[in-house]
Formats: structure tokens, sequence, C-alpha cells
């Protein structure tokens, strides 16, 4: 459930932030594929909160995929300015800049894996 209320979160912000600033509303946010990326998330995050409230193992998989991907796209966008004062990164303002969260919860999805319970009469192999 917390990973349905976390990726909730994100595709409210996204879409808030496409009816701002319409399909551009990332242009000052890197290249072209990252702006793409960000305009999909309003369709990706609802995509993770189904699959996975419904408990379909897609849904962990594309959980840490898009997680991750999410993190190394804001690392990539955030990085000029926490090089540069990386004593802002503990005071965020706004959405946390700081991927520690979004890594370990990376690392959770991609390392988690669904698995069947085992019968009584059969030995786990």
């Amino acid at each position: 459930m917390g990973y349905a209320a976390g990726f909730l979160e994100g595709t409210c912000s996204h879409a808030v932030d496409l009816v701002r600033g319409g399909l551009h509303a990332y242009a000052a946010f890197g290249p072209l594929p990252l702006q793409v990326f960000f305009v999909a998330l309003v369709a990706l995050d609802p995509s993770v909160v189904v699959l996975t409230l419904r408990a379909r193992p897609a849904g962990v998989r594309l959980a840490g995929v898009v997680m991750t991907l999410d993190v190394l796209a804001h690392w990539y966008v955030n990085w000029p300015w926490a090089k540069e004062d990386w004593t802002r990164l503990p005071r965020p303002v706004g959405r946390c800049p700081s991927p520690s969260s979004g890594c370990s919860s990376s690392l959770r999805c991609l390392c988690c894996r669904v698995q069947r319970p085992i019968s009584p009469w059969r030995s786990p192999r």
C-alpha cells in the first residue's frame, strides 16, 4: 500500500505540472528524452499503482524500473546545483531532491522476488 501511495503522489505531481505547463512543462529539465520520461510518468505511475494493488509481479518490477529511472533522471537534473552547493540537499523546498529514499525503494523493489506459497506436500526447489 505504501508504494501505491507514493506512486499516486507522483501521478498527481506530474499531472499538476502538465496542467500548469502543458506538454512543455519540463522543457527546462534537460534533454528531450528526460522531458518525455517525466511526461510519461503520468501514465507509468498509475500503472504501477494498479498492478501492485492487484498483487501482480509485473507491478513490483515496473515499480523498481520506474523508481530507478526517476532517481537517475532527478540526479541528472539536480546535479549542477547539488555540485555547486551540496548543503542544499538536506534542506529541500517542495519535492525532496535527495534520492536516498528513492534509491532504497528501488533496491527493495528490484531485490524483491514474488514467490508462490510452498505446498506442504512438495519440497521447495
